[in-house]
C-alpha cells in the first residue's frame, strides 16, 4: 500500500499520461518529490481503486449527413460527455482546429455541423475560433488573405478565423520532440502557443496517408509550409508509361505545374511537393506511390512524430466525424462520392485510439479491412508515446 501522500501525487498526473494505455504489463514511472518525502512510485496506466482502465472513445451513430440539427446536438453531447468522464478543465480560450475544404471539394465538413460545440462553449463563457493553417501547394488556401476568404465561401462565418502560420506561411515556433527523424518540428506558431484545442476531424481517405482522422489532422493540419515540407520528403509519385494516356488530367490539376507532357506525362522531381492529388486526379490509374521513396522516406513516421509535437504539452479534446467518407482527403478540389453509409461522431482525449476506433468501425461496416495503408501510422505513434491503439468504445 502506497503512503497518503503518495496517492495524493498520482492524482496529479496528467490526464494525457492517465489515458495512455501500452499494455497490462508495462508500467510507466514517475519520480514524485514531495516536501518531506522522495518517491519513486510505479503507476499503472489509470489507476482507479484498484482497475486498469483503457482510453475511453465515445460514439454517436449518426444516419444521414444531411441531418445537421442531430450531428450538431450530438457533437455537443459528445463534449459535454468527454468533459465531465475525464474532468477536463477548459481553458478560458479553446479555437476549433478545422478543415475548410479545397474550393470545389462537396465533402468537407460544414461549420453548420459545428454549432452545437460553438453554443456549448459559449454557454460555458469561453471564447473559441476556427483555427488552421496554409497549405504547401499552390491555391485558394496558401496565403492568409485568400484562405479566410475561401473559408467564410464556405460557410465558416460563426467564429473569427485564425491562419496560424501567417500570410504566407512563415510564422511556426520550433518543438522540440528528439524522435526518429525529427529532432524539432515547425508548427505553426498561434497553434503551438496555445495550451488546448478541439480538434474536428474529418475521417477519410487520403492518396498518400491512406487515411486522414486526428493524427493527420494535428500533423499536416498543425505545421507551418515548412513543416509540410519536412513531411512529404521522399514522397514523389511515378508514373506508368504503359498505362498513361496523356490526357492532359494531371498537369492540369498539379498545384505546382510540376508535370509536363510530352508523349507521356513526367514528373520534375524538382519542383514536386509529394502532395499525391495526381493520384487521385488519374483516370486511368497510371500514377502510383514510388514505394521505394516511399518507405526510404517514412512518411507515416514522419506524419506521426508532427502530430506529436502539435500536441506536445496540450490537453486537446478529439472529435472525429466519420461521415461524407469519400476515398480522397477534402484537399481535393472537385466532387467526390462518398463510398460506405456514415458511421457517426467520435470523440476522445487520445487521436491514436480515435483514429482506431475509426477504422475499425468502418471495417465492420464494410466487412473487411479498408484503408490498409497507413496503419503503420498508428503502430509508430503508440511507440513514441502519441497515444494507444487500446481502447473502449462507449456508445451513447
Amino acid at each position: 500500500m502506497l503512503p497518503s501522500a503518495a496517492m495524493e501525487q498520482v492524482d496529479l498526473v496528467p490526464n494525457m499520461f492517465l489515458n495512455m494505455w501500452i499494455d497490462s504489463w508495462k508500467i510507466l514511472v514517475y519520480n514524485i518529490n514531495t516536501t518531506n518525502i522522495p518517491l519513486t512510485i510505479l503507476v499503472v496506466l489509470k489507476l482507479r481503486n484498484g482497475e486498469i482502465h483503457m482510453t475511453k472513445v465515445f460514439f454517436k451513430s449518426i444516419n444521414s449527413y444531411n441531418d445537421t440539427e442531430t450531428i450538431s446536438k450530438a457533437a455537443a453531447e459528445l463534449l459535454d460527455k468527454i468533459v465531465k468522464t475525464e474532468n477536463i478543465s477548459l481553458e478560458k480560450y479553446v479555437p476549433l482546429k478545422v478543415h475548410f475544404g479545397e474550393k470545389g471539394n462537396k465533402t468537407f465538413i460544414s461549420s453548420k455541423n459545428y454549432r452545437g460545440i460553438i453554443d456549448y462553449l459559449k454557454t460555458n463563457n469561453i471564447k473559441s475560433a476556427f483555427i488552421e493553417t496554409n497549405v504547401l501547394y499552390r491555391g485558394e488556401r496558401t496565403t492568409r488573405a485568400s484562405h479566410i476568404k475561401l473559408a467564410q465561401d464556405h460557410g465558416f462565418n460563426e467564429l473569427p478565423i485564425v491562419i496560424a502560420d501567417g500570410d504566407h506561411g512563415e510564422e511556426y515556433e520550433l518543438v522540440k520532440i528528439n524522435k526518429s527523424h525529427f529532432m524539432q518540428c515547425k508548427i505553426a506558431k498561434e497553434i503551438a502557443n496555445q495550451n488546448q484545442m478541439i480538434v474536428l476531424s474529418h475521417f477519410k481517405g487520403h492518396g498518400l496517408a491512406g487515411f486522414g482522422g486526428a493524427i493527420k489532422q494535428l500533423a499536416m493540419g498543425c505545421a507551418s509550409r515548412g513543416g509540410k515540407l519536412d513531411q512529404h520528403a521522399n514522397s514523389i509519385p511515378k508514373i506508368s508509361y504503359l498505362k498513361c494516356k496523356s490526357c492532359n488530367a494531371c498537369v492540369n490539376n498539379c498545384p505546382e505545374n510540376a508535370i509536363i507532357l510530352s508523349s507521356k506525362a513526367k514528373i520534375i522531381k524538382d519542383k514536386c511537393i509529394g502532395c499525391a492529388s495526381c493520384i487521385a486526379i488519374c483516370p486511368h490509374n497510371a500514377i502510383s506511390l514510388n514505394w521505394f521513396g516511399f518507405l526510404f522516406g517514412s512518411f507515416n513516421e514522419r506524419l506521426a512524430e508532427y502530430a506529436y509535437a502539435a500536441q506536445k504539452g496540450k490537453n486537446n479534446i478529439y472529435i472525429t466525424f466519420a461521415l461524407n467518407i469519400t476515398r480522397a482527403c477534402d484537399c481535393e478540389g472537385h466532387s467526390m462520392k462518398p463510398f460506405v453509409d456514415d458511421l457517426g461522431i467520435f470523440a476522445s482525449t487520445n487521436p491514436v485510439a480515435i483514429d482506431k476506433a475509426c477504422l475499425d468501425v468502418l471495417d465492420k461496416r464494410k466487412g473487411g479491412k479498408v484503408f490498409s495503408r497507413g496503419r503503420h501510422t498508428l503502430e509508430y505513434a503508440e511507440k513514441i508515446g502519441l497515444g494507444s491503439i487500446k481502447y473502449e468504445l462507449i456508445e451513447i
